[in-house]
């Protein structure tokens, strides 16, 4: 058994891991399924290669995976999950399932979701050549058990070594995502490094945010996908630079890493409303929202006794300083009556 923070950490596991433990774990999964062991497993450096392995376009050395039989993945994967949680349904009821879920591995599943579906559209994007393509590499992808991005789910049902998912569990520990077939399994190592921001989203503004061994990448800002060319330009940004992009939200992009504050200053923008609250100031974008700022000063000195100034993105509807001040706090402006502004 292993602790909730333990499975948490396997979804950002970088660098190889067990081999041995993984297809043990492999081996275990089909029997347990009722199934032989595969007679081969395939090492893939990641989903990609993984990919490439299975529809024959991997380079040579890889290359010679032979017949491997129909994909067992509903045999081996699909039907102990849904065992496992017909057994917690059983034993929670649905009201008590929901809670189990929302405590164990819900939050955990939705920053996980959002990056394995970034890895299958990069795959697609990259290895599909025409729709008939498309949809084969989809149904290759739909074959694959997700490994270390599984656990999500085993840190819902945190299964035992003996239990029906220890086998797709030891996977799990040791590697990325696995392919079973019924002749042959195909297994991705984790990736060599991965960022991710506080909110756990794919973050870095200085190279690839996930880096696989074989050189499959992807590049990210906070969580949206951007070209490796893009970050480049980061660190020479100007505010002509930032209203010449045409893409609204590679221009959002620019604007959090320049600062709104310093692109309010250095852009030329001029205020529109001023109150005892703030200063409001505005900046028209064409083809993507306005940036409306409020510009506040801490009224608690710091400690050498100077005030600090902050600037809150409030939405382009607002009209009045108050507004936008009291909007950061959830109120309408006629009912902000702050006792000491912070």
């Amino acid at each position: 058994m292993m602790e909730q923070a333990s499975w948490r950490s396997v979804v950002t596991r970088t660098g190889a891991g067990d081999r041995t433990a993984a297809e043990e774990g492999v081996r275990l999964a089909y029997r347990q399924a009722g199934l032989e062991a595969p007679a081969r497993i395939v090492w893939a450096r990641s989903p990609h290669e993984a990919v490439r392995i299975l529809m024959g376009t991997a380079p040579a050395e890889s290359m010679g995976l032979g017949d491997t039989g129909p994909s067992v993945r509903e045999t081996v994967v699909g039907g102990p999950w849904a065992a496992a949680r017909d057994h917690a349904h059983q034993q929670l009821g649905p009201e008590g399932w929901s809670g189990h879920w929302r405590a164990t591995g819900a939050a955990l599943w939705e920053s996980t979701r959002t990056l394995t579906e970034r890895v299958r559209s990069r795959i697609v994007e990259d290895l599909a050549t025409d729709r008939r393509e498309e949809g084969r590499i989809r149904l290759l992808l739909l074959d694959a058990a997700l490994g270390q991005h599984d656990a999500a789910w085993l840190s819902a049902f945190d299964p035992d070594d003996t239990g029906p998912l220890a086998g797709i569990a030891a996977v799990a520990r040791n590697a990325g995502w696995w392919w079973p077939y019924e002749k042959v399994a195909v297994i991705s190592e984790r990736p060599l490094s991965l960022h991710r921001d506080e909110a756990g989203r794919l973050d870095r503004g200085d190279g690839p945010a996930l880096r696989y061994g074989d050189g499959f990448v992807l590049y990210a800002w906070r969580g949206m996908p951007v070209p490796a060319a893009f970050l480049d330009e980061l660190t020479a940004l100007t505010p002509e630079r930032i209203r010449a992009e045409e893409n609204a939200e590679l221009r959002r992009v620019m604007l959090e890493h320049y600062g709104y504050d310093r692109y309010l200053d250095e852009s030329g923008a001029v205020p529109v409303h001023r109150d005892e609250t703030g200063v409001l100031w505005r900046v028209e974008l064409l083809g993507d929202e306005d940036v409306v700022m409020v510009e506040v000063v801490n009224s608690t000195p710091e400690p050498d006794g100077t005030s600090r100034t902050y600037w809150l993105r409030v939405p382009p509807s607002t009209r009045r300083a108050r507004e936008g001040v009291a909007w950061t706090f959830g109120l309408a402006a006629e009912v902000y009556e702050p006792a000491q502004q912070t």
